[in-house]
C-alpha cells in the first residue's frame, strides 16, 4: 500500500475556536440544521465560522450518492425532509445577522424531484425574512425542470460543481454523475436565467495534467460559466481516494491568470479554496469585471 503524502505547511489550518464560531455552532444545534463546513470537514471551517458565516447543507446529512473523494454519510434513502427546515434556516440566518448566505445539499436521488422544490422553498423563505441577503445555491446535477424550480426563486449565485477534469470524472464521482452531464445543469441554468451568476469548481491534487485543467476552463466557459473555483484535494478520511499531489501557492496562482484571460468574471486559486470561499467577496467582484 502507497504511503500518504506528508501535508505542506501551507495547508495548515488553526483550531476552529472563539466567539462568532461558538454562536453559529449553537445557533444550527439547536434547530437541528447541518451544514457541509461539518459534514464534509472543510479546512475553512474556522475562518467562515469564526466571520460568523457558514454553508448550510440542506434536504438531510445522508447522500444517495458515493463519491470517492466525498466524506459525508451515504445511503439509499435519506432521511424524510424535514418540512421546517425553510423556517428554521430563515430564523438562523436572522440570528446570527448573516449577509450571505450558501445553500448546499446531498444528492437525494430517492425523492421524485430530487429536492428541487425544497431548495426553491428555502430561498424563499430565507428572503422573506431577510430581504437583503444574498444567497447561493450549490445544486446536484438537476435537469431543466428541476432547475427551473430553483432558477424560479432568483438566487443571485447558482452553482454546480464539475469536481474534476473529464478523464478522472468514473474514477472519482458515482457512477451517476458525469462530466458533460454537469455541464449541462450549468448550461441549461443560464438558459432559464441569463442573469444569474453561474459557478462551478475543480479539485486539483487527483493526477490531472495542465492541459486538462485548461480543457475543463474551456468547457466551463463554453456552458457560460462564470466564476471558477480551483482548489486542492484533501483527503478527508483513509476510507477516501488518497492525494496524488499538493499544487503549490504559486501554482494556483498562475491557473487563476490564465482562467481570468480566458473570460471567467472571477477565480478562486488557493490550496484551500472551496466552491463558498469567500462567496460575497467573489460575488461583488464578478460585477465590476
Amino acid at each position: 500500500m502507497a504511503s500518504r503524502l506528508s501535508k505542506p505547511d501551507w495547508l495548515k489550518v488553526r483550531i476552529p475556536s472563539g466567539e462568532g464560531f461558538a454562536a453559529v455552532s449553537s445557533s444550527l444545534r439547536s434547530r437541528g440544521l447541518h451544514t457541509v463546513c461539518e459534514e464534509a470537514k472543510c479546512p475553512n471551517k474556522a475562518e467562515c465560522w469564526g466571520s460568523r458565516t457558514a454553508t448550510f447543507m440542506i434536504l438531510g446529512d445522508v447522500c444517495t450518492r458515493n463519491c470517492e473523494f466525498c466524506a459525508v454519510k451515504t445511503g439509499k434513502a435519506g432521511a424524510p425532509m424535514d418540512e421546517e427546515e425553510p423556517g428554521k434556516l430563515a430564523q438562523a440566518v436572522s440570528e446570527l445577522k448573516l449577509s450571505y448566505v450558501v445553500l448546499t445539499s446531498v444528492d437525494r436521488d430517492d425523492l421524485p424531484d430530487r429536492g428541487s422544490k425544497h431548495f426553491a422553498d428555502c430561498i424563499d423563505a430565507i428572503r422573506a425574512g431577510n430581504p437583503h441577503v444574498k444567497i447561493e445555491v450549490l445544486v446536484p446535477d438537476y435537469t431543466a425542470g428541476e432547475l427551473a424550480s430553483v432558477v424560479r426563486s432568483k438566487p443571485d449565485v447558482l452553482a454546480h460543481n464539475i469536481e474534476v477534469v473529464e478523464r478522472l470524472q468514473d474514477k472519482v464521482r458515482d457512477r451517476r454523475a458525469g462530466y458533460a452531464k454537469s455541464l449541462r445543469t450549468l448550461q441549461e441554468a443560464k438558459r432559464l436565467d441569463p442573469l444569474v451568476k453561474t459557478k462551478s469548481s475543480i479539485m486539483l491534487g487527483l493526477g490531472e495534467t495542465k492541459d486538462e485543467i485548461f480543457h475543463a476552463m474551456d468547457d466551463l466557459r463554453k456552458a457560460g460559466c462564470d466564476i471558477l473555483v480551483l482548489g486542492q484535494y484533501l483527503q478527508p478520511t483513509l476510507k477516501q481516494i488518497p492525494v496524488a499531489e499538493y499544487v503549490s501557492p504559486e501554482v494556483f496562482s498562475q491557473y487563476r491568470e490564465i482562467a481570468l484571460n480566458k473570460g471567467f468574471l472571477q477565480v478562486v486559486s488557493s490550496p484551500l479554496a472551496r466552491t463558498s470561499y469567500h462567496a460575497a467577496e467573489t460575488l461583488e467582484n464578478s460585477f465590476i469585471n
